[in-house]
């Protein structure tokens, strides 16, 4: 779109593929109200997708996903930022049992109590990051896929790169202002379905395992907080269904959403493209 862009970085972060494309590097942190001051200072639109994840050490649900988003509210509030773009997630609640996922709610609340213009991107479960760390990484590496409950739960999984496109439509756009956009795929299915997919995809049969709803996904990659969290979210997707009819918004903001099966495809037909799970982010 033209636009000039800043990026807010951390010092020793590999943002020098974004320095490539023509973005302007800022160093601060979520956690330092000062260094964001800076970062937001002439600054029309701020778009955050920040998230503790499962980092561990000082970066956690608490120190950046509540009070770094509500530093970065603040600097945006006091810069005379003209709308705030915060990438949420469908089923942010208060009172959810993920602590990343209810601290996504409390940044939403916080948020639309400011009175900045807003646009919240509330993504469902994302393609990337869960369908290689549960399916695709233990069907490529001849190991059982664990599922929770009886995988029997209908969501309308979304892929990183459709969120990534509504949430650049969604700048300046008159019908993204003080609004909460439901962004999922165009179909929902089942993780069984999934599972299904990727055997078709590989070619390969997969050797399916059931864990019941609070315990933990086994063989998970040794990252600090990665099983507690996975689990957790896995859990809580075998309580609803989560279908997102995305005709409105599809039509709207001009984004073709991504179907399971295209996005398996895009996968197969490029290896590198299954995130390593020891260094997924969610």
């Amino acid at each position: 779109q033209r636009h000039s862009v800043r990026v807010l970085v951390r010092e020793g972060s590999p943002y020098g593929a974004l320095v490539e494309r023509g973005a302007r590097p800022t160093l601060g942190d979520l956690k330092d109200p000062r260094s964001l001051a800076e970062a937001c200072r002439g600054v029309d639109v701020v778009v955050t997708t920040a998230s503790a994840g499962e980092r561990g050490g000082a970066d956690t649900p608490q120190s950046v996903d509540v009070e770094g988003n509500r530093h970065l509210i603040e600097a945006a509030s006091q810069a005379g930022v003209r709308q705030f773009v915060f990438v949420s997630a469908l089923p942010a609640s208060l009172d959810h049992p993920v602590p990343v996922v209810r601290a996504k709610a409390e940044t939403e609340l916080a948020l639309r109590e400011s009175g900045l213009p807003h646009t919240i991107i509330a993504a469902n479960c994302f393609m990337d990051i869960m369908f290689a760390l549960v399916v695709g990484d233990r069907i490529l590496s001849g190991q059982p896929v664990t599922l929770v409950g009886e995988g029997r739960r209908r969501h309308s999984f979304v892929a990183a790169r459709d969120v990534a496109a509504f949430a650049v439509a969604a700048v300046n756009h008159p019908a993204a202002v003080n609004r909460r956009i439901a962004v999922g795929g165009p179909d929902a299915i089942s993780w069984r379905d999934v599972v299904a997919v990727y055997e078709r995809a590989l070619g390969r049969t997969a050797t399916v395992q059931w864990v019941a709803p609070g315990e933990l996904l086994p063989d998970l990659p040794p990252v600090p907080g990665l099983a507690p969290l996975v689990s957790g979210l896995m859990a809580g997707l075998e309580a609803f269904d989560s279908p997102v009819d995305m005709t409105d918004a599809a039509r709207t903001f001009g984004v073709t959403p991504t179907s399971v099966d295209d996005f398996v495809a895009s996968v197969r037909a490029t290896p590198n493209a299954v995130v390593p799970a020891a260094d997924a982010r969610p």
